[in-house]
């Protein structure tokens, strides 16, 4: 097997390519441990200690003076990673981006408040209210069938 290292600076992430003659199982394996290397768990920091924070207990995750905050039933942490990547690793599950600074766990959304003209409200089960971005708007209708 040949492998190569190519810098490229007008590259705004990395980027893999697996050329092969045929699809086989080592080139699954390969794309497999590839994509493993991502997040495995999510945690984040409160009082000055590396916790795992459980999925389940998430209401929402944001973006707030270039820090990252996920809000639990408990507690709020202050997480390492950029919304993107948090993001990437929840795609699949049951959590939406709702603007460029915040997605929200639906599992803990309470309502979705529809009433001013042109925005989306939802207040979430802890009595957070998050409001849809115009950008977002048509991603979310979708998901909730309006």
């Amino acid at each position: 097997m040949k492998v190569e290292i190519v810098v490229d600076k007008n590259l705004k992430e990395k980027e893999v390519i697996i050329k092969t003659p045929k699809v086989d199982q080592e080139s699954l394996d390969i794309k497999e441990k590839i994509l493993s290397n991502d997040i495995q768990i999510l945690s984040g920091i409160y009082d000055e200690k590396l916790e795992i924070i459980d999925l389940d207990d998430i209401i929402r995750i944001y973006a707030n003076d270039k820090k990252v905050f996920t809000v639990t039933e408990k507690k709020t942490y202050l997480m390492k990673l950029p919304l993107y990547k948090i993001e990437d690793y929840l795609s699949g599950k049951n959590f939406v981006r709702i603007s460029n600074s915040e997605i929200i766990n639906l599992d803990k959304t309470k309502n979705f408040d529809f009433k001013y003209l042109g925005t989306i409200s939802c207040e979430m089960d802890n009595g957070d209210i998050c409001f849809v971005s115009r950008r977002a708007m048509k991603k979310v209708r979708e998901i909730l069938g309006v």
